[in-house]
Parts: structure tokens; C-alpha cells; sequence
């Protein structure tokens, strides 16, 4: 067997070693022989055993080239594996971070085909050196050079790339630029032919048109009880956890421990939520509301719940409270919110046993009776509260209970009797029982509650106000003796006193109330008894009231406050109603500060607005006589002796005003002005004369002029002028009427003169400047007014009227788009101007009028023009309310703006009642507006100069037209 093994095995051992053979003979037998004798015969090759040559490669001559190993390359590794070199550096010690670092050195190329002469390697020869501060700089050197050799070719290069877009665009225009011009020519359409276009079809295929609605098919109750049943037979379910853990979750649905479906149940809560739906859809059948709104809280109220999630939530909260109820059954609020929880759910004898049941437990719970007494009906609670009386004989809110179930005036006044019996104590069952009874009854009541309650200021006062004089002074003594710190008394004390008209007396009581009170440590707080002045004004007790602020006026006050404080009570007293007591303040800081004018004209503003014309007269006598050189004073004197037709008396005031004030312009003017508005027209012109020989100042000479022109003495007028122009050359009225009077006579050269020669004499008056541009636009020389705009807008950069006439000359002449441009440098001129913003809003187009409006309000928030354009804004979507609120804004910030007036009384006449419009009239009147646009060009039209404030107020509102 050993000879036949190594027999077979014979060529692989020569192959391998030829000594292995010999060794084996010499060890012991006959010498084998190997099996490849038969190559041994052969001629050796002669290339065995040498060197292979230069280049050679095994396998090229017969193509066998290009195999690739896992022997030649290694065993294959994923790029996270570590190394083998368990100390690598970081960034080395996987096989990925090692192929990177080896693609980077490999993308280093530096050879001579990647050299350019000029520009050197194409990467940095030094790339992978560390990059130092030198390095840092040389780089910024190179950078500001390439920035500063792009800035010589930057107009060049960017006047090409314009070119080449520009070229670019002509080729290949935008869709919409391809459309431009068929979209200009949509303003053309007419409104016929824009309905005619036919509508676009729908290019849906029919199924996306006509989609299948899913069709549900109801299934028969068959199939639950089917299905149900399989389901016991298949299904292991605690009993105690029912359908899914929740014991019912839904109406109908299996209960807990049984296997059958309820279908009655099912169908009950369908027809529930049916009825639900119904209820929410019947409330907008044919657009119309079903729900009354005053019972629909009340509704709400007794609203009984009826699907399924209130129906668990009150099962809930049954069993919380169920629970409080047995852990702590002596806890009223558990009784008493587990009946009104039954109560709520509409089980009112479940609600009623429950409370009962809590009486029973809680005996002293005076909430716990009172409820029961609510839930149970009439005669049922009579004896509810009978029994409740018997556990808390000392409850007043269980006697007032009781008091109100009885009907019959007797009984409830029986009740409370008995209840005074038991709780004498208490001021609320006096109250109570005081008003049942007639006077004579319910003063000997309240004798008897005095004594009782000798600490309640209220049935004090109610006893005193039912006993005669002598007895309700004996009264308030014994009240004031008890309650010696309550200033209510020592008020009603006056009062009384006033009342039987021993006025006198008012004072001293006063007085002594303060003293007392300090006595006492009472702190005298000033608002309070000024607040207690207020209400005696508003009882009429006037006497008291003054004697109040006299006494408490200059409490706690510094001195140097005392004028600016008393003016804000006076002011805070008018807003509250009692004028009295502002007039009283009045009169206290009057003889404080006799000789102050502001706080005499505050005072005379006070009688105008809201006293008599005697009381203003008297006032302003006593004013004059302390500011004598107060002209003001004097003028509100003979101005209401004028208003009142009596002229005689306003030439005396006038000619006392004189003695005290010679050669005062404001006394000539008003002396000159009531007798041209008595149609005195030469007493008005010789005491023009006279004022222009004794005080020669612009406006004497203005009113002369503006005199003589609306009586029509038109050379008279311009010889007066040409006076006053060489006195007054700088005053620019007197150039503006120079040239109106010359435009009135249609000698439009010498108007245009003489509003050139004002111009060289006042060239910052606005008003010249929107003259003369209006005349040249009047003639048709549209260059020219715009010309002389622009020159104007030059000169005063600042005057919002030129941009606003500027404005408006280019909408007048149908340049809209130049008309916004100009209004936009305007704003950039003149950020914070009313006029320009309110022009702004009526410039855009109407959907972006709201929002200009909110950035004009922004930027001017208290600006009457502002407020104006809102409310009209308002006004013309026909928000009728809103308007009227931004009017009456407009008119209270800005009184003197005659255009709020009219265009308010002009909404009044569209949509307000004839109330609302004399309303209107009558403080346009009261307010005497003197400013505004278009106000002033019917005011100051000299055809207009008699006309009264309503009169104008009339003329402009006519005049203006719903156009915004």
C-alpha cells in the first residue's frame, strides 16, 4: 500500500526536490527512480535557468497581459478601516483620509506642459507649504493691483456687456415686451367689446370635468350583528375594558359585559346628529338670520346637551363630583355644583333631591340654603328657608331671601321685621325695610336704625333728609358726634343749610368741616372733596359747591404751580359737566392773580362758551378795569355789545379802549370794522384817515385799500396803494390787492407788472408766486406758468403751496404721470406737509388711496389736511359712519380750517338729518374758521365781504363737488 502511495505521489516530489528521492534510498533499500524519465531523454532548453533579457515581459508575445489580482493589489478595504499603523497622526488613521492625502499630492502637477511663459504653473508651486504673514500680504498687494487694473477696463467692459444685452434683448425679446404694445392699446376697449370676448372653454377631458363621485351605499344593521357575533368567536376581550378600553364610545355602541348591538340606540343618535345639522343650516335660509339676539344668551343658558361628547363629559364630571360628594359629604361647593350640573342637564327634581340632601349634611352652609330656595318652586321654598332661618337665625342674606319670595308688600314687610328682631345689626335690612315703608313710617325707622347702626353714614343721611330743618341740624350734630371723620355729613350739612336758604352759613360749615376733620387725622384729599363739588353742582346746590373749591382749592398746591394746576381743574370740571365749579375756580384764581390776562381770557372764553352774555360782559368789565392794556379784553367787550345790536355801547368800549390804548391798530381796525359792518361807511373812512395819520402801520393802509375796492371806488383804491406801496413796499398784500384790483379790470399787463414788481420786493411770499402763475395759466401761457413755478420752487424749496400748485397745473393740463413725479420731489422737499398728502391720496388710483392714506397719517398724524383727506376718503366708499367720526377729529384739532367746515356741513346735507346739519352750522358759526383754500376765496371774493360765517359756509359747500 506504501509503494502503490508513493507511486502516485512521484512526480509532484521530483518536481519539487530531486534529494528528497536519494535521501530516501540511502536511508535503507534500492534507489527509485523518478516517473519523468521520459523528459529527461530530451535536449535541454538552452534558455532554462538563465536571466530573462532586458524588457522582457511574460505572456506579451501571446497577448496574456492586462490581469489584475486580488494577489497583485492586496485584500480589499473599506475607506473607514484603520491602518495598520496603530500611531498614525490624525487625519491619517483611516484608508480614506490616506487615499486623499494621495489624490492631493497627485493633483500637484508640475510638469512642463502644465508652464506657461507668462503666467507660470497653472497651480501654486507651494500650495502644500504653510501659508505665513508674508504670504498674507503679497496676496493683498496682488489683489488691490487686479482691483485697480479692473477699474480702468470696468466702464469699458460694462459699456460693452450693456451692448451686448441690449443686442441680445432686440434678438430674443421677453413675452412681455413682445405684448407691450397690444396692452396699451386695451385702454381703447370699450365696455362692449370687452363683454363680447368669448368666455375660455374648459380644456379638461371629460373625465376631469364630470368626476365620479364616490358612490356610498348604506350597510344594512344585519351586517353588524354579523359581524359581531363572528367577532365573540374569535376574540379573547377583557370584559372590563369593553369596546376597545373606553366603557361607551359612542352612542349606540356595545356596553361593557355585553355581546349584543343596540340599533335603537343607533338609530337615535343618527336622527341627533341629523338634528344638530338642521339646527346649524337653519340659520341662513334665504339669507336671512333665525336667531333673535337678545334671548340668545338666554338660550344659551338653558341649552340642554344632546351629542355624544357633552353627554361623556357630563358623566365625567357626575362621577368626579359624585366622588367628592361621598370623600367629603360636608363640603357645600360639592353639593351645590353637583345640582347645577343636574340642573344644566335638564333633570331640575334630580338637581332639587341633591341640594336637599346637601342641607341635610351641610346645616350652617348659608350658600348651600340659598340655593335650594332657588331651585325649589314658590311655597317649597317659603319652606326651605323657613327651615333655614331655624339652623342660621343671624344669616341677612337668607332674611333678604326670604323677603323676596313673599309677594304681598305686608308679608315682606313682616319678614323683615323679624329679621331686625333677630340681626339689629345689620344696615342692609334697614335699607331694605326703610324703603317698603311711606315717609313717615320710614323716618321713625330710621330713628330707631341710628340707634342700632350709629356707624353708618347712609341711614344718617336718609334720616336727616326726612326730618324738618331743625330736626335734620339735630340730626347731622348727633351724626357728626359718632362719625366725627366722614366729610359727607359736614356736606350734606351745607346742603341743608343752602337748601333753606341761609347761605351764609354754608361757608362757616365748610370751614369747620376741615378744621374738624384735620382735628380728627382725617388727610384732606383735594380730588376727592373736588369730585363731592362736582356732585353738589349736579344737584343744584351752587352755594355749597363754591364753598367746597374755595375751601379745598389751594390744598397741597406749590406756589409756583398754582395758576397752571387751577387752569386743569377748571379744565377737567368743564369736561365733567359742572360748570359751576369751573367758575368758581375762575373766580378764586381771579382775585388770586388780578392782573394775570391769560387766565382773564381764559376765564372770558369760559363765559363765552358756556354763560350768559351779561356774565361775559360782567366779567370782561372787571377785566378791563385790572388789564387796561389788555386789547383783547377790549375787543371781546365791544364784539359782544355788537353781537348783542347794541352799537352804541360798543363805540363807548371802543372809546375807553382808545384812552387806554392810543394808537393801538387793533382798536383803529375794530372800531373801523363795526361801523363798515353798520353800513357807516364814512365814519369807517375817516377813522381810517385818522388812524393812518395817528398809526400808520400795513394793515391800516391794507383795510383802507380793501375798503374803498369793495365799495367800488376802484381809483380811490389804487391811489391808496400806490400810498401805502411807498411806505410799505416789503408787505406783500399790498401788492397781491394792487394786482387783483388791475385783474379785475381785465388789464392783465398790469397785473402781471405788478405782481413782477412784488416779486422783487417780497420774493419769498408764496402767495404772490401762485398768483402770477395763475394768471399766466389763465391767459393760456401754460410754459409760462410753469416756468415761474419752478422759478418760485427755486427760490423757496420749503413752501409746500408752490409744490402743491405745481402739482396741480400739470393735472389741470392731463400730465398725470408728470403731475406724481413732482409730487414725489415734493414729499422728498417737504416730508412732514399736511397739504402734499392729502393731495398724495386723491393722485393714486382708487385701490391704493387706503394704503397712501395710512402712510400719510404715519408721517403726519395730527395734520388736519390728513384727517380731512381720510374722512373723505371714507365718505366716497360710502362709509357714512366713519367719515362723519374723521370729520367731527378734523374739526375739533383744527377749528380755524374753513374747508373741514364746509365739506363736513356739505356730507351733513348728502347724509345726515336736519339735526345734524344745524349742528354743523352752529359750531362752524361758534368756531369763526378764517383759514382754509377754498374757504378763504369765498370770504375774501369782494362781492363776499358782508356775508356772515353761515353764509359763506353755505356758498363754499355749494361749491363742492363729490369728485374725489
Amino acid at each position: 500500500m506504501m509503494a502503490s502511495a508513493s507511486a502516485r505521489q512521484g512526480p509532484k516530489i521530483v518536481s519539487k526536490s530531486s534529494s528528497g528521492g536519494a535521501g530516501a534510498a540511502g536511508a535503507g533499500g534500492p534507489p527509485v527512480m523518478p516517473l519523468a524519465s521520459p523528459l529527461m531523454g530530451k535536449k535541454k532548453k538552452p534558455f532554462l535557468g538563465m536571466p530573462a533579457p532586458l524588457g522582457y515581459v511574460p505572456g506579451l508575445g501571446r497577448g496574456a497581459t492586462g490581469f489584475t489580482t486580488r494577489s497583485d493589489i492586496g485584500p480589499a478595504r473599506d475607506a473607514n478601516d484603520p491602518v495598520d499603523d496603530r500611531h498614525a497622526p490624525p487625519g491619517k488613521r483611516t484608508v480614506g483620509d490616506q487615499m486623499k492625502k494621495n489624490q492631493e499630492d497627485e493633483e500637484e502637477d508640475l510638469n512642463d506642459t502644465n508652464y506657461d511663459e507668462f503666467n507660470g504653473y497653472a497651480g501654486s508651486l507651494f500650495s502644500s507649504g504653510p501659508y505665513e504673514k508674508d504670504d498674507e500680504e503679497a496676496d493683498a498687494i496682488y489683489a488691490a493691483l487686479d482691483k485697480r487694473m479692473d477699474e480702468r477696463r470696468k466702464e469699458r467692459r460694462e459699456l460693452r456687456e450693456k451692448e451686448e444685452i441690449e443686442k441680445y434683448r432686440m434678438e430674443r425679446p421677453k413675452i412681455q415686451q413682445q405684448f407691450s404694445d397690444l396692452k396699451r392699446k386695451l385702454s381703447e376697449v370699450s365696455e362692449e367689446e370687452w363683454l363680447s370676448i368669448p368666455e375660455v372653454g374648459d380644456a379638461r377631458n371629460k373625465r376631469q370635468r364630470n368626476p365620479r363621485y364616490e358612490k356610498l351605499t348604506p350597510v344594512p344593521d344585519s351586517f353588524f350583528s354579523k359581524h359581531l357575533k363572528t367577532g365573540e368567536n374569535h376574540t379573547s376581550v377583557d370584559p372590563l375594558q369593553g369596546l376597545g378600553g373606553l366603557s361607551t364610545p359612542y352612542p349606540g355602541s356595545m356596553t361593557p359585559g355585553t355581546g349584543e348591538l343596540d340599533m335603537r340606540k343607533i338609530g337615535q343618535a343618527r336622527n341627533t346628529l341629523m338634528d344638530m345639522r338642521l339646527s346649524q343650516v337653519s340659520d341662513s335660509v334665504s339669507g336671512q338670520t333665525v336667531v333673535d339676539p337678545k334671548g340668545y344668551l338666554t338660550d344659551l343658558n338653558s341649552m340642554i346637551p344632546t351629542h355624544g361628547g357633552d353627554i361623556s363629559d357630563i358623566k365625567k364630571a357626575r362621577l368626579l363630583l359624585k366622588s367628592v360628594r361621598e370623600t367629603n359629604p360636608h363640603h357645600p361647593p360639592a353639593w351645590i355644583a353637583s345640582a347645577r350640573l343636574e340642573e344644566v342637564t335638564g333633570k331640575l327634581q334630580v338637581a332639587r333631591n341633591l341640594i336637599m340632601k346637601g342641607t341635610e349634611m351641610c346645616p350652617k352652609s348659608e350658600d348651600v340654603w340659598l340655593e335650594a330656595a332657588r331651585l325649589q318652586p314658590g311655597d317649597t321654598a317659603k319652606a326651605v328657608v323657613a327651615q333655614a332661618v331655624r339652623h342660621l337665625p343671624q344669616s341677612v342674606r337668607i332674611y333678604i331671601r326670604a323677603a323676596e319670595l313673599e309677594t304681598d308688600i305686608r308679608a315682606k314687610k313682616r319678614v323683615l321685621r323679624k329679621a331686625l328682631e333677630n340681626v339689629s345689626k345689620s344696615v342692609r335690612l334697614w335699607k331694605t325695610a326703610v324703603e317698603l315703608e311711606e315717609p313717615e313710617d320710614a323716618r321713625i325707622m330710621l330713628s330707631r336704625a341710628v340707634e342700632c347702626c350709629p356707624t353708618s353714614v347712609e341711614l344718617w343721611l336718609a334720616l336727616a333728609r326726612l326730618e324738618t330743618y331743625e330736626n335734620a341740624r339735630r340730626v347731622l350734630n348727633k351724626a357728626r358726634e359718632n362719625i366725627p371723620t366722614d366729610r359727607h355729613i359736614w356736606i350734606t350739612a351745607a346742603k341743608l343749610e343752602e337748601a333753606n336758604l341761609n347761605t351764609q352759613m354754608v361757608d362757616k360749615i365748610i370751614d369747620r368741616a376741615i378744621t374738624s376733620l384735620r382735628a380728627n387725622g382725617v388727610e384732606i384729599n383735594r380730588e376727592q372733596w373736588i369730585q363731592d363739588a362736582e356732585e353738589c353742582d349736579k344737584a343744584g346746590s351752587v352755594a355749597t359747591c363754591q364753598a367746597v373749591i374755595r375751601a379745598v382749592i389751594g390744598i397741597g398746591i406749590e406756589e409756583e404751580d398754582r395758576k397752571h394746576t387751577w387752569m386743569e381743574d377748571s379744565d377737567s370740571c368743564v369736561s365733567h359737566g359742572a360748570l359751576e365749579c369751573a367758575r368758581a375756580i375762575y373766580a378764586h384764581a381771579l382775585q388770586v392773580f388780578p392782573s394775570k390776562k391769560s387766565v382773564w381770557l381764559r376765564a372770558a372764553y369760559f363765559e363765552k362758551n358756556n354763560g350768559t352774555r351779561e356774565s361775559l360782559e360782567a366779567l370782561l368789565q372787571r377785566a378791563v378795569a385790572h388789564c387796561p392794556k389788555a386789547e383783547v379784553l377790549w375787543l371781546m367787550g365791544a364784539k359782544s355789545k355788537w353781537l348783542a345790536e347794541d352799537v352804541p355801547a360798543a363805540r363807548s368800549i371802543l372809546a375807553l379802549a382808545f384812552q387806554a390804548n392810543p394808537n393801538s391798530e387793533e382798536i383803529w381796525l375794530a372800531a373801523v370794522k363795526l361801523e363798515s359792518e353798520n353800513n357807516e361807511y364814512e365814519r369807517a373812512r375817516r377813522l381810517l384817515a385818522k388812524a393812518r395819520s395817528s398809526a400808520p402801520t400795513a394793515r391800516v393802509f391794507m383795510k383802507s385799500v380793501k375798503l374803498e375796492w369793495v365799495l367800488g371806488n376802484i381809483d380811490a383804491a389804487q391811489e391808496l396803494c400806490t400810498e401805502a406801496l411807498k411806505h410799505y413796499e416789503d408787505f406783500p398784500k399790498l401788492w397781491m390787492m394792487r394786482g387783483q384790483i388791475e385783474e379785475q379790470g381785465e388789464n392783465m399787463d398790469k397785473a402781471r407788472e405788478a405782481y413782477n414788481q412784488g416779486l422783487k420786493k417780497c420774493p419769498h411770499s408764496g402767495g404772490l408766486w401762485l398768483l402770477l402763475s395763475r394768471l399766466e395759466e389763465r391767459v393760456g401761457q401754460l410754459t409760462r406758468a410753469r416756468a415761474i413755478l419752478e422759478k418760485a420752487r427755486l427760490k423757496n424749496p420749503q413752501i409746500p403751496e408752490l409744490w402743491l400748485e405745481s402739482v396741480r397745473l400739470e393735472f389741470r393740463a392731463g400730465l398725470k404721470n408728470i403731475s406724481n413725479t413732482l409730487m414725489a420731489k415734493a414729499l422728498q422737499e417737504c416730508p412732514n406737509s399736511g397739504i402734499l398728502w392729502a393731495e398724495a391720496v386723491f393722485l393714486e388710483a382708487r385701490p391704493q388711496r387706503k394704503t397712501k392714506s395710512v402712510d400719510a397719517l404715519k408721517k403726519c398724524e395730527h395734520d388736519p389736511h390728513v384727517l380731512l383727506a381720510v374722512a373723505k376718503l371714507f365718505w366716497s366708499e360710502r362709509k357714512i359712519s366713519k367719515a362723519r367720526e374723521w370729520f367731527l377729529r378734523t374739526v375739533k384739532i383744527e377749528p380755524d380750517l374753513g374747508d373741514a367746515w364746509a365739506l363736513f356741513y356739505k356730507f351733513e346735507l348728502q347724509h345726515g338729518t336736519e339735526e345734524q346739519q344745524e349742528e354743523v352750522r352752529k359750531r362752524c358759526e361758534n368756531a369763526e374758521p378764517r383759514h382754509g383754500e377754498l374757504w378763504c376765496a369765498e370770504s375774501k371774493h369782494v362781492l363776499n365781504w358782508q356775508k356772515k360765517t353761515g353764509e359763506i359756509l353755505a356758498g363754499v359747500a355749494g361749491k363742492i363737488k363729490n369728485t374725489f
